[in-house]
């Protein structure tokens, strides 16, 4: 993304493309005022909605349109802005647009760009627009809970009380440091500025041990569907996902390489996996399928471990994180104690594998969204954590080893939050958002 114009004003579509009863189209930037003026004859009170027709540079009416003002700084991006709530017809939108872009001053807004502005005028923080581009991409409940949480600020809140601690401190060992030949500077200021040190260090593990779960929930569950060839691996995949995602064949190995299907179970998001059927094979293509489904098995968060309840038991060890599932249970066979039958042809069986599958991950997950929840939080909180241990595990006890570890663990905190170094995050990040947010 190319350094953003802050002296234009920027005009988009912030409401999905394609026809729809409604579309809102959003603007921000020092030209708001002229063009509702101009575009709509007046400017609204602010935050109050009025029912005005919006007419061209001839006179001509574009559309009728609920118009919003949002006055600098109490707006979403801190400049002025202004909506206009038209209806959603693809000729009306492009119309209007074409008429704001010929305005002096105005031109289409770049990816992201709304939210770039935001977060330059401080209404959002680095972590907070991370949580905003996960809410628009969450398709659970689980993942709208976090990126709701992250967006309103979990993470911010959290990183500003333990920055304020390591002021502190670094407060405590300035004090040493400039006045300790004062009589009035009393107290073992040192040990005052560890313990707060030791204080943070302990929240900071506590966080970082939520990353797994955080990036789980964002990225979703993994669950493989692992066994011999024939054992309804594919069937049963397609059973869950309600359509036809992987073949179905009665000759063994049709499943060569790994299939993934993303699934929503009681609001959570999982990463279904079906694998080559594990056996020795003469046949290299198969052979390497076999050797990524058992990657797959040893990376998973929860295997299905199925055979065909006509068939010689084959079971899978994966360390507590099986299930242990018998297919085709419509047909004679033996049931091993321990396993869950199914039949994908009749259904039986299905409901209460959803329901195991459901508890086996809920019993992983924890009471409140993990607040780190991407691989550039973990860094950033492991730098600081590596910082404040060699301050607090120290014992040559001097202030200025200290200071200059805590300052370098109040640094990666910042970066955190986007307060420095972060250009390569920003484009990135923004880039990937819609053009009107």
């Amino acid at each position: 993304m190319s350094e953003p114009d802050t002296h234009s004003t920027i005009v988009a579509l912030s409401s999905g493309a394609g026809r729809a009863g409604v579309a809102v189209v959003r603007i921000s930037g020092p030209h708001v005022r002229f063009v509702l003026e101009t575009i709509a004859g007046l400017v609204p009170e602010p935050r109050q909605a009025v029912l005005r027709r919006l007419r061209d540079e001839a006179g001509d009416v574009i559309d009728s349109a609920l118009v919003l003002y949002f006055p600098s700084p109490a707006s979403f991006t801190g400049e002025d802005v202004a909506e206009f709530h038209v209806h959603g017809s693809r000729a009306v939108l492009a119309r209007l647009l074409a008429v704001l872009c010929a305005l002096p001053g105005l031109r289409l807004a770049e990816p992201g760009e709304f939210t770039r502005r935001a977060f330059e005028a401080g209404k959002l923080d680095l972590a907070a627009v991370e949580g905003l581009a996960d809410l628009i991409d969450s398709d659970t409940e689980w993942q709208r809970h976090q990126a709701l949480r992250q967006m309103e600020g979990a993470l911010g809140a959290s990183v500003t009380r333990w920055r304020s601690g390591l002021v502190e401190s670094m407060a405590l060992l300035a004090a040493e440091i400039d006045f300790s030949d004062e009589g009035d500077v009393a107290g073992p200021l040192v040990e005052q500025a560890v313990a707060g040190v030791a204080a943070v260090l302990l929240e900071l593990r506590a966080a970082l041990g939520s990353f797994a779960m955080g990036e789980r929930v964002r990225e979703g569950f993994v669950v493989v569907l692992a066994g011999p060839p024939n054992a309804g691996k594919s069937s049963l995949m397609n059973a869950l996902a309600r359509r036809d995602v992987a073949i179905v064949s009665p000759i063994a190995g049709t499943t060569r390489d790994a299939i993934e299907v993303q699934l929503d179970l009681a609001g959570m998001p999982v990463l279904l996996v079906d694998t080559a059927g594990l056996r020795d094979s003469a046949d290299a293509i198969e052979a390497e399928g076999v050797r990524r489904a058992r990657t797959l098995v040893a990376r998973a968060d929860l295997v299905l471990s199925l055979r065909a309840i006509d068939s010689e038991p084959d079971r899978i060890h994966h360390d507590g994180h099986s299930l242990a599932i018998v297919t085709k249970a419509d047909l004679p066979g033996p049931q091993l104690p321990g396993e869950l039958p199914i039949s994908v042809i009749s259904g039986d069986g299905l409901d209460a594998l959803l329901t195991a599958i459901v508890a086996r991950l809920s019993a992983m997950t924890q009471a409140e969204p993990a607040l780190l929840t991407r691989e550039r939080h973990r860094l950033a909180v492991t730098q600081a954590i590596t910082a404040l241990e060699r301050a607090v595990e120290s014992r040559h006890g001097q202030a200025e080893l200290l200071a200059e570890d805590i300052r370098v663990a109040v640094l990666a905190l910042e970066r955190l939050l986007g307060r420095i170094d972060v250009e390569d995050v920003l484009d990135q990040l923004f880039s990937g958002f819609c053009i009107g947010k």
